[in-house]
């Protein structure tokens, strides 16, 4: 008990200094402690680098190991494609020579044969020239015969026409107590025509059918525009006797020409005021037209020395002709504001062209 209380109260006598010691000393390995960690935490990531840099290297000589097999067997499948399209090509190609070298021995047996045949050409062509030769026979036998129908028609519608103007001219033929004019009696033989005559009928008119009647209106029979104007007698039947010789005219056209429509005269038919309408229809060509009498030349001086020649139709020797209508550029000396004495003569005829040429512009 006593060495129990001699030990506490040693260690209490030297509580203070061993608080010191622990102090100091717990300091002290607190420096060293930091600088070990430091060193641990060092050699910690050098192992770590090192072991992981290692598993990196094994992971990229494996996916090299991948990639070299694995592009190997795409280069041969590459390979294989490019083998299989050489070897068609070069099919194709001989494949192509071989039917261009059949294209051109037939094409060469072709021409020989069929197109460019001597034998074969010269028989066409002798062919085709007997052909030719045969079509421009049935040609010429075919024009020569629409050559003699065309004559003998122009032949027949002459006869036609002179048997017909032998009938018309029956009344010259020749009788026993006056000899025709074709039968003259110090000729030795007759004129064809008196042959002609005597074989030929007379020609007779055929009579106009008679029309029904139809009412006249009472402004065609006061103006006589028609055939009718005038009272006629019924038409007698005819009668059976011989008809006279001669080119007689038919009645009806001899009543039309006799009983023909009056016709005004000139002065009713032209209309009273032709002159206005006239001078009316001149005006608008002219406005049409836009005739000047003179090219207006403000800045040149070639048509200075000229004499300027109004219209006749603009102007004359009394005075401007207004046409019926004042124009708005006329002067009227009564709404001057100032005499224009003071005007020089240049300036008043130029004044009096550009008058004229207005007055021509706007008609």
């Amino acid at each position: 008990m006593r060495e129990a209380m001699a030990t506490l109260a040693r260690l209490q006598a030297r509580s203070k200094a061993v608080g010191q010691q622990y102090y100091f000393r717990n300091s002290v390995v607190d420096v060293f402690r930091k600088k070990e960690n430091d060193a641990a935490v060092k050699i910690q990531n050098w192992f770590r680098g090192c072991r992981v840099r290692a598993y990196i290297r094994h992971l990229h000589r494996a996916a090299i190991i991948v990639q070299k097999w694995w592009r190997s067997y795409l280069s041969r499948q590459h390979y294989q494609l490019v083998v299989k399209l050489a070897y068609y090509t070069m099919k194709m190609n001989l494949y192509n020579e071989m039917a261009v070298r059949i294209q051109r021995r037939w094409r060469g047996y072709k021409i020989r044969k069929y197109c460019f045949d001597y034998f074969y050409l010269k028989e066409y062509l002798r062919a085709v020239t007997e052909t030719n030769d045969a079509i421009r026979d049935a040609l010429e036998e075919f024009a020569e015969m629409k050559e003699r129908e065309e004559k003998k028609a122009a032949l027949e519608r002459e006869e036609k026409k002179r048997d017909y103007q032998a009938r018309k001219m029956h009344y010259l033929l020749s009788t026993k107590q006056i000899p025709g004019i074709y039968n003259s009696p110090f000729r030795k033989d007759p004129d064809p025509w008196e042959l002609r005559l005597q074989k030929a009928k007379p020609l007779t008119h055929q009579r106009p059918r008679v029309k029904q009647k139809h009412s006249i209106s009472l402004t065609s029979w006061l103006a006589c525009t028609s055939n009718r104007s005038f009272p006629r007698s019924e038409i007698l039947p005819p009668i059976n006797r011989k008809q006279c010789q001669g080119p007689f005219r038919d009645i009806a056209e001899v009543l039309e020409q006799r009983y023909k429509p009056l016709e005004p005269t000139l002065r009713e038919a032209e209309p009273i005021n032709e002159l206005k309408e006239a001078r009316e229809d001149l005006r608008r060509q002219e406005w049409i037209r836009n005739v000047n009498d003179n090219m207006f030349l403000p800045f040149s001086s070639y048509h200075k020395n000229e004499k300027y020649v109004p219209s006749m139709h603009s102007s004359s020797k009394y005075g401007p002709n207004s046409y019926g209508c004042q124009r708005f550029r006329d002067e009227n000396p009564k709404k001057w504001i100032c005499p224009k004495e003071k005007e020089t003569r240049s300036n008043m005829d130029h004044k009096n062209k550009g008058q004229v040429n207005t007055s021509l512009i706007f008609m």
